[in-house]
């Protein structure tokens, strides 16, 4: 049994109930003294203009998420703003995870680059790599300072490129007015119980910020801290070999099916991930005449361990690390190095600076430049378990050399541009990616001596675009928009390696370039009042990312080939919305169909002792979909606030020539139905409760739809989570709540497992 730092169970328990016990007695008692003083909210200022359904630039759908909705969630880490969002499914496997990767509508989890995500303008999508790695930097904002979030879904705005094929996510951070100090703290405890695994692990988030404004200029400080353990994120399991012999009889392993069906015997897991991150955050912003800056320094240091575990045991009691085993009859092998530790380093750095003002009364300029610095990304791993007889602290390195992107954009508005109504957006943007990614075989991991070596691979990309967009309100019943993107890719210095590792060994690729126009088209009517119906036509290409085209590596249980020919995704994208505006919100019905050619699309061949994966072009895929949501303030009575949507998507193979086979199957990892539910219940002024439903089907994790079983490691479940939040006000500047997500505890997997039942407390203090 581990060493657990702190068991939660019965603090948890006597914190619930004191909360219980003190928000019912007091509630009585404060009740009178708050009902006609109920505590405001903070002063925000939100640089982001929040497009309004009935303006001709509202060219894509969009889903805003204010102060009051963000907080009935359960909010650790900022991607859960949108966990709830529609047609939204975020990765994240335990709090703190760094590989909470983003997939909406159309685009899968792993299609990491058709997503976007902004925070005060600062890019925070990760365009260099896909699949797990590719994930947002989403700790490079806290979830304390979070003001309002938009999230725009489709290409259907040529203010973004085509990485916005599945939509683009815009975080507006709390910019202060006056003196202000804030501090917040979370204690969270994780159960999980399946294969070899049966405990509860733990964690907390500690926030404090300080912001004043004096005169003209605003400061704002944070510091953020998460220190969290994780359910082990992988269970090893071993073919069972007929014909196969063993001098070593054992007992422990586990029997069962992996998603496929197979049968299997499970003999370890890969640990408990200790994970902790410290964010650093500084803005300045500055107001002069009619223009506005704002400076936006992050610093993030993130560190994470585990060693694996292994279940099986010899007939004298001893753990068996590695070798060729017999248990009860069934001979299997224990790879020793899918058992072993790592450990991982990462410090990033993000920049970014916004201006934004009036040029005259009819026009303004929006700048923003960014740049994001990866100043140390290394992952140690050892050849084998530390406890392994065996082991000698051999390993391998993996480094991040000279790794980052650097952004810069000018958008002018023009209003009434020679017609009433009419306006017109104009922007050029310009995007530079650099990924370079060593491996080396180490006789001391733990040390991360690198002594030769062992792959290389890397390169540069680029985007130079042009964008202007027309958006007309003919009068109170029309409008149009119609826009055009162009767009200039180039890849260049890019390289792998192909054989030992050594520089001899490197292929040099030539540089390549692709020049593409995007057009897009929407044309909205009001057939009655409070009725609006939109239609929205786009085409998006989304290009290559340097991991796609040259990522070339061979560790101890998996490689990755280069395919430097990749051609950019092909993407045409319709949309028809109807909305009913309500008094206290609006009911509203998407639906959408995308067909992308040459769609990107990251397999693994798991058939042989190395698991081997590659990028590779699907020739053409059609995905449909139908979304209704219902965001609804005061609903039936006065104190019910309800967030509530469904969605059905059926995203198909239509064409592939390539592997004829796959035709017609389901696209990996797109559930037919998702739905969520958020609804907050105030009980008074000072006392809100909140429940939440997150639904989704099953769906397949390969092209070739084989992995058909459920609830296995390896999976694509279906799952039900439950949650709940109840928040209470003790005065105007303090506050606590208690929340669980995953109340039934249902274990699921998304190839790796889901978390279990979470319980949460957090306090509050503004001062």
């Amino acid at each position: 049994m581990r060493n657990k730092k702190f068991n939660l169970r019965r603090p948890l328990t006597t914190a619930v109930l004191l909360a219980l016990y003190t928000s019912t007695t007091v509630c009585v008692a404060a009740e009178q003294d708050t009902k006609d003083s109920t505590p405001e909210m903070d002063e925000l200022v939100v640089w982001g203009e929040q497009k309004d359904s009935e303006q001709a630039g509202y060219t894509s759908p969009v889903s805003t998420l204010k102060q009051e909705d963000l907080q009935s969630i359960n909010m650790a880490t900022t991607e859960d703003a949108v966990k709830y969002e529609p047609s939204i499914v975020i990765r994240r496997r335990f709090i703190g995870d760094s590989n909470g990767t983003l997939g909406m509508r159309g685009s899968n989890m792993f299609q990491t680059s058709r997503s976007m995500v902004f925070a005060d303008g600062v890019p925070l999508h990760y365009l260099l790599q896909s699949r797990w790695n590719g994930a947002p930097r989403w700790t490079m904002v806290s979830s304390s300072e979070i003001a309002q979030v938009d999230v725009v879904y489709g290409p259907f705005s040529a203010e973004y490129g085509g990485n916005s094929m599945g939509g683009v996510v815009l975080i507006e951070t709390k910019i202060p007015q006056k003196q202000e100090f804030h501090i917040d703290g979370m204690l969270f405890s994780q159960s999980f119980d399946d294969y070899g695994f049966d405990d509860s692990v733990n964690g907390y988030k500690g926030f404090m910020s300080y912001g004043d404004k004096i005169g003209d200029l605003s400061m704002y400080f944070s510091f953020n801290h998460l220190d969290n353990e994780s359910q082990p994120q992988s269970f090893r399991d071993s073919s069972i070999d007929a014909t196969g012999t063993s001098t070593t009889l054992v007992t422990g392993g586990i029997p069962g099916n992996n998603s496929t069906g197979s049968s299997r015997i499970f003999y370890g897991d890969s640990g408990v991930v200790d994970t902790t991150t410290d964010n650093y955050k500084i803005k300045l912003g500055y107001d002069f005449d009619n223009w506005s800056a704002l400076l936006n320094l992050a610093f993030e240091d993130r560190n994470s361990s585990n060693t694996g575990n292994s279940y099986v045991q010899d007939s004298l009691g001893n753990t068996v690390w590695s070798g060729t085993v017999d248990q009860a009859g069934d001979v299997f092998t224990i790879n020793g190095s899918r058992i072993g530790a790592s450990e991982k380093e990462r410090n990033s750095s993000n920049v970014g600076l916004r201006l934004k003002g009036d040029l005259s009364d009819s026009t303004q300029m929006e700048v923003n430049l960014s740049s994001f610095d990866v100043s140390k990304d290394e992952t140690r791993s050892s050849l084998l378990n530390p406890n392994d007889p065996l082991y000698t602290g051999e390993g391998k390195i993996t480094d991040f050399g000279d790794t980052g992107w650097q952004t810069a954009q000018a958008k002018w508005t023009f209003d009434d541009v020679g017609v009433d109504g009419l306006s017109v957006i104009a922007g050029v943007r310009q995007e530079a990616y650099k990924l370079n990614i060593n491996v080396y075989d180490s006789t001391n991991y733990a040390l991360g001596t690198m002594d030769a070596l062992a792959d290389s691979s890397g390169g540069e990309s680029s985007i130079t675009a042009a964008f202007t967009q027309f958006n007309w309100k003919h009068n109170n019943l029309w409008d149009t928009a119609f826009g055009l993107r162009y767009e200039s890719w180039k890849s260049d210095n890019g390289y792998y390696d192909q054989g030992a590792g050594t520089l001899t060994d490197l292929v040099y690729t030539p540089s390549r370039s692709e020049e593409e126009i995007s057009p897009k088209f929407s044309v909205g009517h009001k057939p009655a009042k409070d009725w609006i119906v939109r239609y929205s036509l786009a085409k998006a290409y989304r290009f290559p990312i340097v991991e796609e085209l040259y990522s070339q590596y061979e560790a101890y249980s998996s490689e990755s080939q280069a395919n430097p020919d990749l051609k950019p995704e092909d993407g045409l994208h319709h949309n028809i919305m109807i909305q009913q505006n309500l008094k206290n919100g609006y009911l509203r019905v998407n639906l959408y169909t995308e067909n992308i050619k040459d769609v990107i699309e990251s397999q693994t061949d798991t058939s042989g002792p190395t698991d081997v994966r590659t990028f590779v072009p699907v020739d053409e895929v059609k995905t449909t979909g139908l979304e209704f949501i219902a965001n609804v303030k005061k609903v039936l009575i006065n104190d019910l606030d309800i967030r509530f949507n469904v969605a059905y998507t059926d995203s198909e193979i239509i064409e592939n020539a390539a592997d004829p086979s796959i035709i017609g199957n389901r696209f990996p990892r797109m559930p037919k139905w998702r739905s969520n539910l958020l609804a907050t219940y105030h009980i008074s002024t000072v006392w809100d409760l909140s429940g939440s439903l997150q639904y989704a089907s099953d769906s397949y994790g390969r092209l070739d739809n084989t992995d058909t079983e459920d609830n296995v490691y390896g999976a694509q479940d279906s799952y039900t989570r439950l949650g709940m939040k109840t928040t209470y006000r003790l005065n105007t500047k303090s506050k606590i709540a208690f929340g669980i997500d995953n109340i039934t505890d249902e274990v699921a997997y998304v190839a790796h497992p889901w978390p279990g039942r979470t319980i949460f407390v957090t306090a509050s203090f503004d001062m």
